[in-house]
């Protein structure tokens, strides 16, 4: 008996000694890190949750990861790495104080000094201060020059006298060069992408270009005394006007606007007017002659249409001038300390960019106030059209120096970039597929970057064959989940909820790569609803209405199931507008939106009945990006089913062959990506496991 005791306490000896030694080989053959500090079983559970929180992340399993990682935190506290990725999970779940909290705790372990504690903190003060999603120019920050596309390159003429810069959804403008009878498209790093010059005669003096509703282009063409029709591309396909002085003729065309019907508006410079067209081209009316209550116009230049309102500036008289899409006279705007205004351009928050001489100012026509923006530099400089590009920056066009000016907001200068990544695959090792996704402090997503802006590295080795393969800006379509309220109001309403998806299916078949992902019934209990077979069937029907729906949990419900999908998604809200007293119980209204906005899922609503959109509805559509529509809207829903597909993305993707050793699939290999853009530039640091060998 005492033998065979002896012999356990030997066999258990040995096997926890075999089990330690391996803990520690283990460990060893791990690069070294926090995770790696320690031995025996608390480290090797740590390190085995720890993984599977890492794998459950790339899925885009948050709450799953969430778990993995305080499991690895209950036998490793105060791991900073593991809470720094606890952190992340949190994020992208929405839960942006609780995401803060563990940033902080892992912060104070690393040292603000350290490398990795200078990147945690610089995410924790953009996360703190971020408050706004899209471009905006009203709150008090100035611009600053922070790069040129210059028309000449040493002794080669690259494109001369710009009189007017058009913005692309791609990051990407369209600049017309006066000077050189041509329009041309420069990406953001000032790489000319495209050159158009017309039909077989050419471009005439071309000088202001404008989009259509319909993605179609117009061109005045100042010495041709037309304007040119192109399409999306920049090609041409049929002429507006000829030169002369009768209706629908022009003498020196300049400036263009397009109203929200998609009317065409055309300074006509040498006859002193404005003339008014249909999309196609068929004339309708002129007007800004002299009457008896206005005085006419003497030297017009800039227009934009803001409101059911055209607002045309008269130099001459140094006056922004109002009237109704019919010509009348409406007033004017009292708009005071400007001196040589060449062009307006209505922003996307109502307000208008304005090009007075060298600088470039911003004026809200609800009440005539006038912010300065900033300066456009240079040792000769004359302003002639001035935007604000889709990364938020100001694009100008110096016609005196013939090029192009680039203002950027002097604060994302000073925080550059806000670089994620976002998942890591590597099923394919060594092969590696990495997401990321690059905005600015504020969440307004980068695009039009290329492979030569990025720079992945593992172990401060730049990687083997980085390969940008895929960019969100690019993606054609966009992926889809209906929310449909399922409460005593809308039990009233199944005729307008069949009336609305019929018209998503009937606009989603217009598109190309559209789908439906998920119809989520918004009822007491939340649920997916089959709608393969009739998407009709699926929103009229489904779960019992209730006065008690939720809607909290039903919109998690829909936005979870977009999350692995393409890069330009959507939750479509079908309802009353009206969210209910049970809307947020468990998750807030910030906290949705945060889950929207951290992972790139635009909110839209279709709002069916009589109904309107709540204060909620509309918050949700303001932070994501969306916007609310009736039902009945005159142009109807599909413009708001389309417009995903525009949906600004800031989402990367790469693949490299890494150069790491995986011991056996037990190591962890760490990965950091860094993006260049001017003057800014931005980074984040990650890692991963390879597959099990």
């Amino acid at each position: 008996m005492r033998k065979n005791v002896c012999n356990f306490l030997i066999f258990l000896f040995l096997s926890m000694s075999l089990f330690t030694l391996l803990a520690a080989k283990l460990q060893a053959q791990t690069p070294q890190g926090p995770i790696t500090g320690g031995t025996g079983a608390a480290a090797l559970s740590a390190l085995e949750e720890f993984r599977l929180g890492i794998h459950a992340y790339n899925r885009f399993s948050y709450n799953e990861a969430i778990l993995s990682f305080e499991r690895a935190l209950s036998f490793r506290p105060g791991e900073p790495l593991i809470l720094d990725w606890l952190g992340k999970a949190y994020y992208r779940t929405g839960l942006e104080e609780i995401a803060l909290r563990q940033w902080q705790a892992a912060l104070a372990v690393y040292g603000r000094g350290t490398g990795a504690g200078m990147l945690l903190n610089a995410r924790i003060e953009t996360v703190a201060n971020r408050r706004f999603l899209f471009p905006i120019a009203n709150d008090g920050i100035r611009y600053i020059e922070s790069g040129r596309f210059p028309g000449k390159l040493d002794e080669i003429i690259l494109y001369r006298q710009p009189t007017s810069v058009l913005v692309n959804s791609d990051g990407s403008v369209w600049v017309v060069a006066y000077g050189s009878n041509e329009i041309v498209r420069i990406d953001v790093n000032g790489i000319i992408r495209d050159r158009k010059r017309g039909p077989l005669n050419g471009f005439d003096r071309p000088y202001d270009i404008a989009r259509g509703i319909d993605g179609r282009l117009y061109l005045s063409e100042y010495r041709g005394g037309r304007v040119s029709i192109l399409n999306n591309n920049g090609d041409w396909l049929a002429y507006i006007g000829r030169r002369g002085l009768g209706a629908g003729q022009f003498v020196g065309p300049q400036h263009l606007t397009i109203d929200e019907d998609g009317y065409l508006y055309v300074v006509d410079y040498g006859n002193r007017r404005i003339s008014k067209f249909d999309p196609d081209g068929v004339f309708i009316l002129s007007f800004g002659a002299r009457s008896s209550i206005f005085p006419g116009l003497l030297s017009p230049t800039g227009i934009a249409a803001v409101n059911n309102l055209i607002y045309t500036v008269d130099n001459s008289a140094k006056a922004i001038y109002m009237f109704d899409f019919n010509g009348n006279y409406m007033g004017r705007l009292a708009a005071e300390g400007l001196s040589g205004i060449e062009s307006l351009r209505l922003l996307s928050d109502g307000t208008l960019i304005v090009a007075d001489n060298n600088r470039i100012v911003q004026i809200d026509p609800n009440s005539a106030i006038v912010r300065e923006l900033g300066y456009a530099g240079g040792e000769r400089v004359r302003i002639t059209s001035a935007d604000m590009d889709k990364n938020g920056s100001i694009v100008a066009a110096n016609f005196a120096l013939s090029e192009v000016s680039v203002l950027t907001r002097s604060d994302d200068i000073a925080s550059g970039l806000f670089v994620q990544i976002r998942n890591v695959i590597q099923d394919r090792f060594p092969r590696v597929t990495v997401e990321l996704t690059v905005e600015d402090r504020l969440r307004r997503p980068i695009q039009g970057l290329d492979n030569n802006n990025f720079l992945l590295s593992e172990n401060g080795v730049p990687v083997n064959n980085q390969t940008l393969v895929a960019s969100g800006y690019r993606h054609q379509g966009a992926d889809y989940s209906l929310l449909v309220e399922r409460s005593n109001l809308t039990s009233m309403l199944r005729d307008d909820l069949t009336a609305a998806s019929r018209d998503i299916g009937r606009t989603l078949q217009e598109m190309n790569n559209a789908n439906v992902v998920s119809v989520i019934s918004a009822g007491v209990q939340p649920r997916r609803e089959q709608h393969t077979n009739s998407l009709e069937n699926a929103v009229r029907g489904g779960a019992d209405y209730n006065v008690n729906w939720r809607f909290d949990l039903a919109l998690r419900l829909a936005a979870t199931d977009l999350l692995p999908v393409s890069p330009k998604r959507s939750v479509v809200y079908i309802g009353s507008g009206n969210l209910g007293a049970s809307a947020f119980d468990q998750y807030s209204l910030s906290e949705m939106a945060a889950f929207l906005a951290n992972n790139g899922i635009v909110f839209n609503a279709v709002i069916i009945g009589q109904g309107q959109a709540s204060a909620s509805v509309e918050y949700l559509c303001r932070e994501t990006g969306g916007k609310a529509m009736n039902l009945y809207h005159p142009r109807g829903i599909g413009e708001l089913i389309k417009s995903v597909a525009d949906t600004p993305t800031g989402l990367y993707s790469f693949t490299f062959n890494s150069r790491l050793q995986t011991n056996y699939g037990q190591a962890w290999l760490p990965l950091e990506a860094e993006v260049y853009l001017m003057e800014r530039s931005g980074r984040d640091n990650t890692g991963y496991f390879p597959p099990m060998e």
